[in-house]
């Protein structure tokens, strides 16, 4: 399935003439039992798309909101191979949500990645997202991932140049995923013209989806990137909803995982409210 099932995804949204929305949460955030309820009632709540958070020691590229749910989760005993497990677990409930691991090279180094991306496709994931990989640096992930089928997702940012852009898109599959502000997660926010500009130009570049992220936090800013994408992509919000629903020891409360399905019904409902501007390949001028 994997790569695959992404592209189902996207094709259904096109038939929809929707945008999508991706929901981000850290694997074992708050803690694996409470994780593994949030995780299994994302799809039900209205995310189209999951990325799953590999939790790391220094995410740096980050903010706070997302580094304080890597650190519960490492507290809790996450490791990547209870990742992977979260992961299987899921894929055991759901077999057509697209499941995307979110994260640094770091973890993926230690575990070996060849044996890292047989172990992600046996487990159901469809793609992976490496923030601190540049494509110069991607060549012994791209062999590996190619052999089982898990697509490796490109990161642009508002900085990529135009001619940098074909190196970036080497291998790329799934998506893109567009960096919409220079900085870390969860800080600011891009304005939506800006981000139409840049997904116009990405969009000449490549037939891929393309999925907006970093600072969409409420369902009015998922409706404006909606109009003009083909996902929103919330993770800082989520996670800081979790935070909101521990208690003073840092365990969840009772509404937790409830509260947090809630936000995302909230958000889907603003990336569904979306006019949208037709999603077929002649609409978005693709090139192949």
């Amino acid at each position: 399935m994997t790569v695959e099932r992404i592209e189902r995804r996207f094709a259904r949204l096109r038939a929809e003439g929707r945008a999508g929305l991706v929901a981000f949460v850290t694997a074992g955030d708050p803690d694996p039992e409470t994780a593994a309820a949030i995780l299994a009632g994302l799809p039900a709540a209205g995310a189209d798309v999951i990325e799953l958070g590999m939790p790391f020691s220094d995410p740096m590229a980050d903010g706070p909101a997302i580094q304080a749910s890597s650190i519960r989760a490492l507290k809790s005993g996450m490791t990547m191979a209870r990742t992977l497990a979260a992961a299987r677990a899921f894929r055991a409930r759901d077999a057509d949500t697209p499941l995307i691991l979110m994260g640094y090279f770091n973890p993926i180094y230690a575990f070996g990645a060849a044996a890292f991306f047989a172990a992600a496709a046996t487990s159901g994931v469809d793609g992976v997202i490496l923030v601190d990989v540049p494509p110069e640096e991607g060549g012994e992930l791209a062999g590996p991932a190619a052999q089982v089928g898990v697509a490796q997702i490109a990161l642009i940012a508002p900085t990529t140049a135009d001619d940098r852009l074909p190196l970036v898109l080497r291998n790329a599959a799934g998506f893109v995923y567009y960096v919409s502000v220079a900085g870390i997660t969860g800080t600011k926010s891009a304005h939506a013209g800006d981000v139409a500009a840049a997904v116009a130009r990405i969009r000449r570049a490549t037939a891929l989806p393309v999925a907006v992220g970093f600072g969409i936090k409420t369902a009015e800013q998922a409706r404006a990137i909606a109009e003009v994408a083909d996902a929103a992509v919330v993770g800082s919000a989520i996670v800081a909803r979790i935070a909101e629903g521990l208690d003073a020891s840092g365990r969840a409360t009772p509404g937790l995982v409830a509260g947090v399905h809630r936000l995302v019904g909230e958000l889907a409902a603003g990336v569904r409210a979306a006019g949208g501007k037709a999603r077929g390949d002649t609409a978005r001028g693709a090139v192949r």
